[in-house]
């Protein structure tokens, strides 16, 4: 275990690079499984789990050259092996093993996959997908002897269950159509490489149709992370800073930018930077929604905007039980109220504080008012964070903060 160590309340300015998408590098990963041959990655940030995902699909054989950010993987010679049950329960992306290996193999295990633990994660629905196409079960092992295409239908929006999806339809005999998918960016993404790959996707407003195929190896490029984005213009704002960011599409940023702004907040976007500067003079609301509504994986950055000026209100329709940050939040003088499904955030006088990163984003939020708040602030499980920003420790020292990683 790590702690970050910050003396807070410096003035930061400069201009910080965003990295390659978490989000979007590990789909594409995995669904190298799917192919034969070599493909290439570039863009790749440098996180923990990445790290991971490459030592998931090493276990089966793929050979896996990494360059800065760029990964060339190469998958001829491939055999099937039960992930370990200790790398799979480290990250939630892990289960598009299930998807992949089922393509590739003819076989997958259901297991414990892990991620933030703020609510039960189900795999019913790509257990569901895998089924349409095909496989069946039995104990906790899925097989099939050929996927064939189908229409699959999901009730609720589900990234990871679309993601699932899209792998197998990709390699599935025939024609599959997909109701109900996730739009987030990084599903277009991988959409993208299983075209380049050899598939046939194309996306309508209720469907997605793909023409399977036998897919080889492809190029692709991790876009960059809107959600490391946002919560660096969150920081910028909470600290009356004056950094800019750079190398995000703004338009993934849409929904962000306009809760923001209703409420006072002011954005500058120009020549591939942008910035968020001002105050919110107003009350913050928002809701997190599938994309393209707020992201959920945004809203524990807000909070301390909301304490720090004129409050405001979470409501939560992704993940409902995500809020158990605030408890550590509280230390740095963050006021809330919970109730069914969101909560209060009032204004508060921030402080420094020493607390622990219980979630990758929640961790986000408790370095944000360790940062801004003058005096010495502790942030244990900083390894936490680190699972999804790529080299943050540079990237805050670039700007001006005081901050150094202790084991």
């Amino acid at each position: 275990m790590s702690k970050f160590i910050i003396s807070g309340g410096r003035e930061l300015k400069g201009t910080v690079d965003i990295s390659g998408s978490k989000n979007a590098a590990l789909p594409l990963i995995f669904a190298t499984l799917t192919t034969r041959g070599v493909s290439v990655i570039r863009n790749v940030p440098d996180i923990s789990d990445v790290d991971i995902a490459l030592e998931l699909i090493s276990e089966m054989g793929a050979i896996i050259t990494r360059s800065k950010g760029d990964l060339t993987i190469r998958t001829d010679n491939l055999h099937y092996a039960r992930p370990s049950d200790a790398l799979v329960s480290k990250i939630r992306a892990s289960s598009y093993l299930m998807g992949a290996s089922l393509a590739r193999f003819g076989i997958c295990h259901l297991q414990s996959f892990g991620g933030c633990n703020f609510e039960r994660r189900p795999i019913d629905m790509h257990v569901d997908a895998m089924r349409a196409l095909g496989a069946y079960g039995v104990g906790d092992t899925m097989r099939v002897q050929s996927l064939v295409g189908s229409d699959i239908f999901f009730e609720k929006v589900s990234v990871g269950a679309t993601v699932n999806a899209l792998i197998l339809a990709s390699s599935a005999k025939g024609k599959s159509r997909i109701y109900g998918y996730a739009k987030e960016p990084h599903v277009i993404s991988l959409a993208e490489y299983l075209s380049s790959a050899g598939a046939t996707v194309v996306f309508y407003e209720d469907r997605i149709e793909i023409e399977g195929a036998e897919l080889s190896g492809a190029q692709a490029y991790v876009i960059a992370d809107m959600i490391e984005a946002g919560t660096f213009l969150c920081l910028s704002l909470l600290g009356d800073s004056r950094f800019k960011i750079r190398g995000v599409s703004a338009e993934h940023l849409k929904s962000f930018f306009d809760s923001l702004t209703k409420a006072g907040a002011k954005v500058f976007c120009g020549d591939g930077e942008m910035s968020l500067c001002g105050q919110l003079s107003e009350f913050l609301n928002i809701v997190t929604e599938p994309y393209p509504g707020f992201p959920t994986d945004l809203q524990p950055q807000t909070a301390p905007l909301m304490a720090r000026f004129c409050g405001g209100r979470i409501t939560e329709k992704v993940w409902r039980g995500r809020f158990g940050y605030l408890a550590e939040l509280e230390k740095f003088g963050v006021g809330y109220e919970l109730y069914d499904g969101g909560a209060i955030i009032r204004p508060s006088i921030l402080r420094c504080a020493d607390a622990r990163a219980p979630d990758l984003r929640g961790g986000a939020a408790l370095l944000m008012c360790a940062l801004s708040s003058h005096g010495r602030s502790i942030i244990d499980s900083a390894e936490i964070i680190k699972r999804g920003y790529s080299d943050i420790v540079g990237k805050l020292r670039l700007i001006g903060a005081e901050i150094e990683e202790r084991d």
